[in-house]
């Protein structure tokens, strides 16, 4: 897991590094750590949050070995298995 203010300490090479993180494909998951929530990095839902609570994933599997839920809004199909696992 990766925090958005571990890649830098200026908005610029922040978003410069994420993209490079995102072009090697180390990074392809986004989530928000106060609700332990992890989505695309295209989600709505996803951009409306402060940077400080943004974290980053490889992979579902490391956003759920982390205790993170999937997105209601970009991953609704995941989000339903979640909340019904049966």
């Amino acid at each position: 897991m990766i925090k958005h203010m571990d890649l830098g300490t200026y908005p610029e090479e922040r978003r410069r590094n994420l993209a490079s993180l995102i072009r090697k494909g180390q990074i392809s998951l986004a989530g928000y750590k106060n609700g332990k929530i992890y989505g695309l990095l295209n989600c709505s839902s996803g951009k409306r949050m402060k940077v400080e609570n943004r974290v980053f994933f490889k992979n579902e599997s490391e956003a759920l070995a982390n205790g993170y839920r999937p997105c209601g809004n970009c991953l609704p199909q995941k989000y339903g298995a979640w909340k019904n696992p049966h």
